[in-house]
């Protein structure tokens, strides 16, 4: 039997601050990952404007100080700021051994994409290691933050920020960095984005006992600094997508509706493992599904659970080295 979907109320126009409208998060510490542009200021700011206590965890200070500043001009309350680079793993463990009591929520929203093949000091391929490792490094670190909060306040969540394009691939075992196959950024890209989601099944499966639950989200189509590497290329495959009525583009504030879907709404306590998009669990399509045919589902590559727990060993093997 197929199990139901979740429902929330909310839609693909719905904002972040319809979303967060009557949620007290007072009390509530927040994580904030890429949080000096796009999608992340508007998360923080609902989280902030709802209550909650949000730390940015940004790879330019400087910049995060100004997104504080500009934040509390509208919401009247301070924010954190505190550097992380995800492709750096001192600089992880830095945040992480600089983070003290309980963490409620976290929120892996930074994500990079590039225009050719780019590597990390340790020679990893930069876009898993940004959007994937680097998020899996920083929440296996604040598991214990986690679970204190969850014990403070019933429950923690992580919220894994995807995309559509995790249609295009799902993860290649043999090859993970592109030692050995021709490289191509978009690939790269959909790799990483079916990774973030395995990593929220795989965390909600470890995790749940604890009281963590972690979900994906697609936040649509949304125009951002994520897409200042695009290739020409890259570039013409979004706008084709958008003539096929594949997606429609949504503003900041609706792409980050979803996000916080998955942070604070009743519909998703204590439940993971989902992959959301448009406000609502997406349903699964084939792994064959043509993404014109399929624009708001998820392939089940990407919800796999024996990938899952596959992909968090070669995860924690690749940061061991």
């Amino acid at each position: 039997m197929t199990p139901q979907l979740i429902a929330t109320r909310f839609t693909a126009s719905s904002t972040a601050a319809d979303v967060v409208e009557g949620v007290d998060l007072h009390g509530v510490r927040a994580v904030v990952t890429g949080a000096s542009s796009g999608l992340g200021i508007e998360t923080a700011r609902a989280l902030s404007a709802a209550g909650a206590s949000v730390t940015l965890a940004v790879r330019n200070p400087a910049a995060g100080a100004d997104v504080a500043d500009l934040i509390e001009a509208s919401t009247t309350r301070r924010l954190d700021v505190a550097r992380l680079d995800l492709a750096d793993v001192g600089s992880i463990s830095a945040f992480v051994d600089a983070w003290g009591g309980p963490l409620h929520l976290l929120v892996n929203n930074a994500g990079l994409v590039t225009a050719g093949l780019e590597r990390t000091t340790t020679g990893r391929e930069l876009q898993f290691a940004t959007n994937h490792l680097g998020h899996h490094a920083l929440t296996t670190g604040l598991h214990r933050a986690l679970a204190a909060g969850a014990a403070e306040r019933g429950e923690a969540r992580v919220v894994a920020l995807t995309s559509t394009a995790h249609m295009r691939a799902g993860i290649d075992f043999d090859d993970i960095d592109f030692q050995r196959r021709d490289y191509e950024p978009q690939i790269a890209y959909a790799q990483s984005k079916t990774a973030n989601s395995l990593f929220a099944v795989e965390a909600t499966r470890k995790w749940a006992g604890d009281g963590i639950t972690a979900n994906a989200v697609n936040p649509g189509g949304i125009a951002t600094g994520l897409q200042r590497n695009f290739t020409a290329e890259q570039k013409s495959s979004l706008d084709a997508a958008q003539a096929a009525g594949v997606f429609t583009y949504k503003t900041v504030e609706q792409g980050a509706a979803t996000t916080m879907v998955a942070a604070v709404s009743d519909e998703f306590a204590h439940t993971g493992g989902h992959y959301l998009d448009d406000c609502q669990e997406a349903y699964t399509v084939p792994d064959d599904a043509a993404l014109a045919d399929h624009p708001h589902g998820v392939k089940a590559w990407a919800l796999d659970p024996a990938a899952a727990q596959r992909l968090w060993s070669v995860s924690d093997e690749l940061l061991s080295r």
